[in-house]
């Protein structure tokens, strides 16, 4: 009986080096709208803006596009993330895309989406009479 077990369940030891529950996002953000702008806040440290972090806006989605390359320095154990990271988020209807700014600073990315007066949305309908 015993010598069914590895072959029943396999190699267990891989679980215990996973992260379980899963982590969060790999771009951990925070956000607040006012009636005037969308601001999001997006935690990136230690990468260069200018090389490492990409925004693009479309059709009222915000991408926010970064990658972290991994420097060997002869670590025995490193448990920072490389590689790759991106979130993309729905911006709201009255968004300006068009005047979206973007700042960096002691590894926050600041992304400020300027509001435009909401639309009013419906119309009234008028009514013919018919004899």
């Amino acid at each position: 009986m015993v010598s069914l077990l590895p072959r029943l369940f396999g190699d267990v030891t891989d679980w215990f080096d996973m992260d379980f529950p899963r982590p969060m996002p790999a771009i951990r953000i925070e956000d607040r709208m006012t009636d005037e702008e969308y601001v999001l806040r997006a935690e990136l440290p230690g990468l260069d803006p200018d090389k490492d972090v990409q925004i693009t806006s479309h059709g009222g989605i915000l991408t926010v596009k970064a990658e972290r390359h991994e420097e060997d320095k002869g670590l025995n154990r490193s448990e920072f993330r490389y590689g790759m990271l991106q979130r993309s988020f729905r911006l709201p209807s009255n968004a300006d895309e068009a005047a979206i700014k973007a700042t960096y600073g002691k590894g926050i990315l600041e992304v400020t989406i300027p509001l435009t007066s909401p639309e009013p949305t419906g119309r009234q309908i008028e009514i013919n009479a018919t004899e």
